[in-house]
């Protein structure tokens, strides 16, 4: 097992899934415009400070399922269907509505950093999430449930999650109004990705066939 591949796995993995525009990643970077940029990264620490204990559940969860091969061709098979089914309805079906922006009156750097905890923590599909990608990099020999393994991954995955939002919020007031930040942008974005974890998905079936 590379440490390292096991990283950067979790940390692109994680950085790529944080970076289409969702509500952890707007509120941080109109957090930097409104209230400057040391508020938007004290929420940033806190939504990440969740996420470690998300991605450490996650590992635990896939430690289990790489040692019960059974429930993990049945998950792989749902997981495909899934990600084709939110693909299809991200690049095809989904309207593109625009929301109106929300205003929250929080001022104090403690605040945000709980606001942080508490967004992040409602947020729970990053744990499904996670817990498919590390059993995906342990299919190709990358990943050892190991104290190292895991620790290398949720570092990973914690440090990709905080720079998505740090460039969020250091490039939002340049992107802003662009096609990149609106609605259909987003859609479209959110189905590529999803498009692209499906295809690795049917890949990893058909090895297993």
């Amino acid at each position: 097992m590379n440490i390292t591949v096991v990283f950067l796995a979790g940390f692109i993995a994680t950085f790529l899934a944080t970076l289409p525009p969702g509500l952890l990643n707007m509120t941080a970077a109109k957090i930097s415009l409104k209230d400057g940029h040391t508020r938007g990264i004290m929420f940033s620490l806190g939504a990440c400070l969740v996420i470690i204990f998300q991605a450490l559940i996650a590992t635990v969860f896939a430690r289990y399922l790489n040692k019960h091969p059974d429930v993990i061709d049945v998950l792989q098979r749902v997981a495909f269907v899934i990600f084709v089914l939110i693909s299809i309805y991200f690049l095809l079906i989904a309207k593109t509505n625009e929301k109106k922006e929300t205003h929250v009156d929080i001022k104090s750097k403690s605040s945000r950093f709980f606001q942080g905890i508490f967004m992040s923590s409602i947020n729970v599909f990053p744990i499904p999430f996670q817990a498919y990608i590390a059993i995906t990099i342990a299919s190709f020999g990358w990943l050892e449930f190991d104290n190292s393994g895991i620790t290398a991954y949720v570092a990973g995955a914690t440090s990709g999650a905080f720079v998505a939002l740090y460039i969020y919020m250091f490039f939002f007031e340049k992107i802003k109004g662009t096609k990149i930040t609106s609605q259909k942008g987003m859609n479209y974005l959110i189905g590529i990705i999803t498009g692209v974890i499906a295809i690795v998905t049917f890949i990893n079936i058909l090895k297993e066939i």
